[in-house]
């Protein structure tokens, strides 16, 4: 029997969107001569700064706590060894903040709330529900596989039959901003952020048995 002819082809789909959430990763960080003051001042410090941004619309379910480390400070002395010399204590806060629009006032509250002892680690743009995008990007990854497997069969002299299998593979990483013109902050309102749109990926594998045209 003769074995069936089969191709298989991987299809790339990406569907832009203006991002409706931003995710913003916060750290207090505070150094003392005791270990109990630098961990007590770092928890006063942080919740100072979960007030601030509470207080500038973002809810409790979009605040989370990600880390906490209380260590000593240590130098090498000549002809004494390891001495410690203060310790610090140091936590991560990681908040959403929708819109993004919302995000400068936030984080110049906290940064006026956290003082010296406030780091920011870093920001991410995304969708408070992405389906509907990733969708759209999934439906271009069909169509460019498929429109791919129709060529390759028609310059076999062949048209594509069922399908056999499809193969969804995993989405390329987090959105990426894809910026637009710059939009200024107001006073006080610290460094602006600029929404523009983010990119969602898709990539699906599929295959196709591949039929004999027709007769004329």
């Amino acid at each position: 029997m003769t074995p069936a002819r089969t191709i298989t082809v991987t299809g790339e789909g990406t569907a832009e969107a203006v991002p409706d959430l931003l995710t913003l990763t916060l750290a207090v960080e505070v150094r003392r001569d005791a270990a109990e003051g630098a961990y007590d001042d770092a928890g006063a410090i942080a919740v100072a700064v979960t007030d601030a941004l509470r207080g500038h619309g973002v809810a409790a379910r979009d605040l989370r706590t990600s880390g906490l480390n209380l260590r000593a400070e240590l130098v090498w002395a000549e002809n004494q060894g390891q001495k410690v010399t203060g310790y610090v204590a140091s936590t991560t806060l990681v908040a959403r903040v929708g819109p993004p629009s919302a995000a400068p006032a936030a984080i110049s509250a906290a940064v006026a709330a956290g003082g010296d002892s406030l780091r920011i680690n870093g920001i991410e743009q995304g969708f408070t529900d992405s389906s509907a995008v990733a969708a759209r990007a999934q439906a271009a990854a069909w169509r460019e596989a498929e429109a791919t497997a129709s060529r390759f069969a028609s310059l076999a002299g062949a048209r594509l039959g069922r399908v056999l299998s499809i193969d969804q593979r995993p989405e390329h990483g987090s959105p990426v901003p894809m910026m637009s013109g710059m939009k200024r902050a107001s006073a006080g309102e610290g460094v602006p952020i600029e929404a523009g749109s983010a990119a969602v990926s898709a990539s699906v594998v599929v295959q196709w048995e591949l039929d004999s045209p027709a007769p004329a």
